[in-house]
């Protein structure tokens, strides 16, 4: 399982990696293993805005539907419409083709909280 360095995570198994003000923001290895095959994604619009800890979209796989919970508040800058033609990339690449949106940031301040590889791998060994 993979917990990349540069990126933070959420206790609801997102992850965020940070460039200057602007988020990519993803559901995490561990994530898409417990879902397991993953079959629909459902994203906002492009231009749209989402708030910390309230649901950005929904991710359904074989076994659950899940919601997919933003680590900051902003506006919506880019969509990744390619997991929603082909979610099964979800299971492939969480860290990397697989990411779902971008996020202009509106508060530093949100990423306060988030874990860093260390605590969320910590976090998933208590959690199990």
């Amino acid at each position: 399982m993979e917990f990349p360095k540069d990126f933070k995570y959420t206790k609801e198994h997102e992850w965020i990696k940070v460039e200057g003000n602007i988020a990519t923001v993803g559901i995490t290895d561990y994530a898409q293993d417990s879902l397991g095959d993953v079959v629909y994604v459902e994203l906002p619009q492009e231009g749209g805005t989402v708030t910390k800890n309230e649901p950005f979209g929904v991710v359904e796989s074989v076994k659950a539907v899940s919601d997919l919970y933003s680590p900051v508040s902003g506006n919506v800058t880019e969509v990744n419409d390619a997991i929603i033609d082909s979610p099964e990339a979800i299971n492939e690449d969480p860290y990397g083709d697989a990411w779902m949106i971008k996020v202009e940031i509106s508060s530093a301040d949100d990423l306060g909280d988030l874990l860093s590889a260390e605590d969320y791998q910590k976090f998933i060994e208590e959690e199990k």
